[in-house]
């Protein structure tokens, strides 16, 4: 039988709760455990993928076609485990399957209430989908006292009864401030955040203070004796460099040791943590760098495209230099500030999105990036900008444009009419936006002699989409001509897939989402040689 543990947090959000799942996944991984991590988001969206990047971050993609939490790609760069639809629900999908079987007549006549039904729902989530993990770690969203998070509260509360207290352990993620005004330590916020939690039922078996400088052991003691948790089991999580640096922090402070204490578990391996101190040399004490530009409509909120930024890294990782991110913003680009803003740029990438808004930005750099002969990445919407830029200054179409913002002008990219998923024909719609999409894991054969070709050494490859548009196919010929080849498609010739340009150093646009199949310990190829030829540019 699984163990589960609960990791909830206090305080404040955004302390770092998925961080942590994710790196305690990895220690007990290293120690030889099979490990599943789930999210549970308390917000009434069915999913992430209708809500706006400023409000939410990025939508996380898996490969069976979940729009997921972005803390979804943490946990499966940390822990190398491919999550699932399973494995991320929502306040919104517990109730929205919850009302369907009430109007299907399911609870026979029953009055339908959060107290059996949705909590048993939530309980049934954490549940299902096992395959014989050894720990299960779930992170409850939102912060304990708020109204959302209640009823998942309530939920994991009753499953630790269901499987008794010895298969479930409670983690309750604090913050400990730093008062600078009076060189002071605070603990009162972590002991009232406790008292909540213990208000509802759920004595926290580990307490972990996240805090900007070490507490010292006084606080810790203090914390201790007031929360009721032994003094080893509070465990510190200072403020890192890099978020490489967790595995090692909570290593340091045996907080997988902690864990299997509780299960009066031993340990089958010894945890290797060298993978991880490589990868923080190289980040922090690495004095060669490169300077990539992002140039999105998000650049304002980073976690809008965590999983580039950190797709990014690895690549940097890859070649053994320092990354410099340089965040622009599409909207405000002016055509005649290019240059300027441009001058100190290695490689110039154009992330996924949606709308017209920041197009003509975009449009300018990526013709900016091609004259100059400056590394290119378009990535889903980025690589429909290089097709319209192309298709606009080089096959003279100057009305070419997406039916997507635009449905006077020439459509060089339109709505997918269909596609094949798992032998099934799947209809494209712009009516309903949560759930028509082109989501998930997809084939693409790669065209021989190609640049892409020798990047992933394969002929066949499979990466996450999440498209409603596609470049159409009928205008290939005309491209091909002029030096832009279509050097991925899908597997029936139908869906361009790759994009590259002849002649040029590296110029290279993609349908899918390479960002989230791209590891710190595995660096995605196409990262990995664009920050090569990144590099190979600044010198």
């Amino acid at each position: 039988m699984a163990r589960y543990i609960f990791v909830t947090g206090g305080v404040v959000s955004s302390l770092g709760k998925g961080l942590s799942s994710a790196s305690l996944a990895y220690l007990l991984q290293s120690r030889g455990f099979k490990v599943r991590i789930r999210k549970l988001d308390p917000y009434l969206n069915v999913d992430p993928g209708t809500m706006s990047p400023f409000q939410h971050g990025e939508v996380y993609v898996t490969d069976d076609g979940a729009e997921t939490d972005l803390d979804l790609g943490h946990y499966e760069r940390f822990s190398g485990v491919s999550a699932k639809k399973s494995d991320n629900i929502t306040t919104g999908k517990i109730y929205n399957d919850v009302l369907k079987k009430e109007r299907k007549g399911e609870y026979l006549g029953k009055t339908v209430q959060v107290i059996p039904h949705i909590t048993d729902r939530i309980k049934q989530f954490i549940k299902n989908d096992s395959s014989k993990e050894d720990f299960v770690i779930c992170e409850i969203g939102g912060i304990v006292g708020d109204i959302e998070s209640l009823p998942f509260v309530e939920a994991i509360r009753q499953f630790a009864n269901d499987v008794g207290k010895k298969n479930a352990l409670f983690i309750h993620l604090t913050l400990v401030p730093y008062l600078r005004a009076s060189d002071e330590i605070k603990t009162k916020p972590t002991q009232h955040s406790v008292k909540e939690l213990r208000s509802i039922g759920i004595q926290p078996d580990i307490i972990i203070c996240r805090s900007e400088r070490p507490i010292p052991l006084e606080h810790r003691k203090k914390i201790s004796l007031f929360c009721n948790v032994d003094i080893k089991n509070v465990i510190e999580t200072v403020d890192v460099k890099t978020i490489y640096e967790a595995p090692i922090s909570f290593f340091r402070e045996k907080l997988d040791v902690q864990v299997l204490n509780y299960f009066k578990l031993k340990s089958k391996k010894l945890v290797n943590l060298n993978p991880w101190k490589k990868i923080t040399k190289i980040i922090l004490q690495n004095k060669r760098e490169v300077n990539i530009a992002i140039i999105g409509k998000y650049v304002e909120l980073k976690d809008a495209y965590k999983s580039l930024d950190e797709a990014l890294t690895h690549g940097g990782i890859d070649n053994k230099i320092k990354v410099n991110l340089v965040r622009i913003d599409s909207e405000k680009l002016k055509i005649s500030e290019i240059k300027k803003k441009l001058k100190n740029i290695s490689g110039i990438l154009i992330p996924g999105g949606f709308g017209k808004r920041g197009t003509d930005g975009k449009i300018a750099a990526i013709k900016h990036a091609r004259i100059n002969k400056i590394p290119f990445l378009g990535i889903c919407y980025g690589m429909q900008m290089a097709i319209i830029e192309f298709a606009r200054n080089q096959l003279n179409l100057k009305n070419a444009t997406s039916s997507e913002f635009d449905k006077k002008g020439i459509p060089i990219i339109g709505l997918i009419n269909e596609w094949s998923k798992d032998g099934k024909t799947i209809k494209g719609t712009d009516k309903d936006l949560g759930g028509t999409m082109r989501l998930g894991s997809y084939d693409a054969k790669l065209q021989n002699n190609s640049k892409i070709r020798k990047i992933y050494k394969s002929k066949l490859i499979k990466e996450r989409h999440r498209h409603r548009y596609e470049v159409n196919i009928a205008y290939r010929e005309k491209f091909e001509k002029k030096g832009m080849i279509f050097s991925g498609l899908s597997p029936d010739n139908q869906l361009p897939e790759i994009i590259e340009l002849k002649n040029h150093p590296w110029f290279i646009g993609v349908q899918f989402h390479p960002e989230f199949k791209s590891r710190p310990l595995s660096s995605h190829p196409l990262f990995s040689s664009f920050i090569k030829a990144a590099k190979n540019q600044k010198k």
